[in-house]
């Protein structure tokens, strides 16, 4: 019996899809709308968009600049190996991501969307809260790194003009049809990606002693000053809080990033082949962008470098200073200008998703149902704006304790982002046992791999990771009440969330395994399965392209 057989055959033996309220909201979105008339989101994402978004799209100043901090207090081997270790737990929760999304690309999917089906409505509605909120303040995070970043070039124009010309343009290119946003998209992830390939190639070349000055750097900074940089004690101690260090830092770097091939799946052309798509080459950008790309910091930069550290502008990026180390002429004003584009396709992408967080929200009735709203070209525009909203705390970092304040808010974000993670994958879990007990789990458009010993691994670090992210602050003569509390105020605020929903809806615990239902609101995505022709190839450079996108 075939998927789809099974699904029609299994769905008319359940009844949950009718008892319970979410999910039959969630399948009737959009229909007699008090407000008036209220238009649902298109399908306008095509492949392409969706890989470059799912490989480039949230790659921002974390990796350009945020890894020269990490460097400097951790070393180069340090670095190295927090970025393999997180590169593994994320690509972890990409299969988990992409095999519940491929299976169920609904137009209202957002991660919540999931949880809520799979595991508990309460776990969900604590989820969509978090994930709007940290997806809220990014674009003000990439908001302020674009007004850094200019200021390598000049200081003449107050911040505050260039923060306002990046969230408005970010503004509008939201507004627009989502194909738009997806092809702005798309240039902005070929830029970063093809900068970074530049960038890691250049790194072997000076490596080896191909620079203007030849001088062949080879892994000098990883024997002097060292490989593992001492972290608040000496010895093999503090060598190893150096590592664990630059894992928990490592995280800002990747947070909200996975989540994209499930917020874009909504508006996805045919997404039972291209989400799977998107899902299997993500490994590329892990492996290719960030492990090699940390290895090139360490081999292009000493983790004593000053300017590292006494920098405020971009010129603390390890890959510019890098560049002027090797006496290379007009490339740091190139990598600069790809900084400034990386910035701002990250604030662009993190309103997308934060938008389309509180539109599926509303869809299950867990937001005011003004957020459903969209216009004529399918954009939820109220929730566009109302998550455009909180980007203007970006105008915090005009002064100098805003700045120490919007630090803050990043670490608060990173923390929310993990907690999130570990959700997914709880999620994932009673998904994969849901789909055995149906049968239908060697039927499904994609299975991850090495299940279900992989989530194990990576729900274990990541709450690791949670439970140490502030331990620096209990060592003796260090501890700060800030920092104490960003590393830790977002697990009393989930579990306030939680506990929230859960006492005014009255809601039972975690859904049980037979009750789970795989099979209702998928009759729109099966239609475009069936009739779904992938595109053939007329001549070599096409199957190129078709393969790459």
């Amino acid at each position: 019996m075939g998927l789809d057989e099974m699904m029609h055959s299994s769905k008319s033996g359940l009844e949950s899809s009718s008892a319970d309220p979410a999910l039959e909201a969630a399948t009737s979105i959009n229909q007699g709308d008090q407000l008036g008339e209220t238009r649902e989101t298109q399908r306008g994402l095509k492949s392409r968009h969706i890989q470059l978004i799912a490989l480039g799209g949230t790659i921002g100043t974390g990796l350009f600049i945020g890894t020269g901090g990490s460097l400097a207090q951790s070393g180069p081997a340090s670095l190295l190996l927090a970025y393999i270790i997180m590169s593994s737990l994320i690509w972890v929760i990409v299969l988990a991501l992409g095999e519940m999304t491929s299976y169920m690309p609904v137009k209202e999917l957002t991660v919540a969307h999931p949880v809520d089906r799979f595991l508990d409505p309460s776990v969900a509605f604590a989820v969509g809260w978090n994930y709007w909120y940290a997806y809220c303040m990014v674009p003000g995070v990439e908001a302020t790194a674009v007004a850094v970043v200019i200021e390598y070039w000049t200081t003449d124009v107050h911040p505050a003009v260039w923060i306002t010309i990046t969230l408005f343009v970010t503004l509008f290119l939201n507004l627009s049809a989502v194909r738009y946003f997806g092809e702005c998209e798309f240039w902005f992830a070929s830029i970063k990606l093809i900068a970074l390939v530049g960038l890691i190639i250049l790194g072997f070349i000076l490596c080896l002693g191909g620079g203007p000055n030849h001088d062949r750097l080879g892994f000098r900074y990883w024997q002097d000053p060292g490989s593992f940089k001492e972290f608040l004690v000496p010895g093999d101690t503090g060598r190893f809080l150096g590592l664990w260090q630059a894992l928990i830092k490592s995280g800002f770097a990747f947070i909200l990033s996975p989540e994209f091939l499930t917020n874009t799946a909504g508006e996805c052309q045919a997404p039972r082949r291209n989400i799977p798509k998107a899902t299997s080459r993500y490994i590329y950008r892990l492996v290719g962008f960030y492990v090699l790309g940390t290895l090139v910091i360490g081999i292009l930069v000493p983790w004593d470098e000053s300017r590292l550290l006494g920098s405020s502008n971009a010129s603390a990026s390890p890959f510019v200073i890098g560049i002027q180390n090797a006496s290379i002429p007009v490339l740091n004003h190139i990598l600069n200008a790809v900084i400034l584009t990386a910035a701002w396709s990250a604030s662009n992408s993190m309103l997308y998703a934060a938008s389309r967080i509180l539109y599926g929200m509303a869809c299950k009735g867990e937001a005011p149902a003004v957020f459903k709203r969209c216009n004529r070209w399918g954009v939820p525009w109220v929730a566009v704006l109302a998550s455009f909203m909180l980007g203007l705390l970006a105008y915090l970092n005009v002064s100098s304790t805003g700045a120490n304040v919007f630090n803050w808010l990043t670490s608060l974000v990173t923390m929310s982002g993990m907690i999130n993670w570990i959700v997914v994958l709880i999620t994932f879990l009673q998904f994969r046992k849901a789909t055995i007990y149906h049968g239908i789990n060697d039927k499904l458009p994609f299975r991850s791999y090495a299940q279900p010993y992989s989530t194990y691994y990576a729900i274990t670090f990541m709450c690791l990771i949670c439970l140490t992210s502030g331990f620096a602050v209990f060592f003796p003569g260090r501890f700060n009440a800030a920092d104490f509390i960003t590393s830790y105020v977002s697990i009393p605020i989930f579990a306030c969330l939680y506990l929230g929903h859960k006492l005014w809806t009255k809601s039972p615990g975690f859904r049980k395994i037979e009750e789970i239902d795989l099979f209702s609101g998928l009759e729109e995505v099966e239609e475009i399965t069936a009739n779904d022709v992938p595109p053939v190839p007329a001549n070599i450079w096409e199957k190129v392209w078709f393969w790459l996108c």
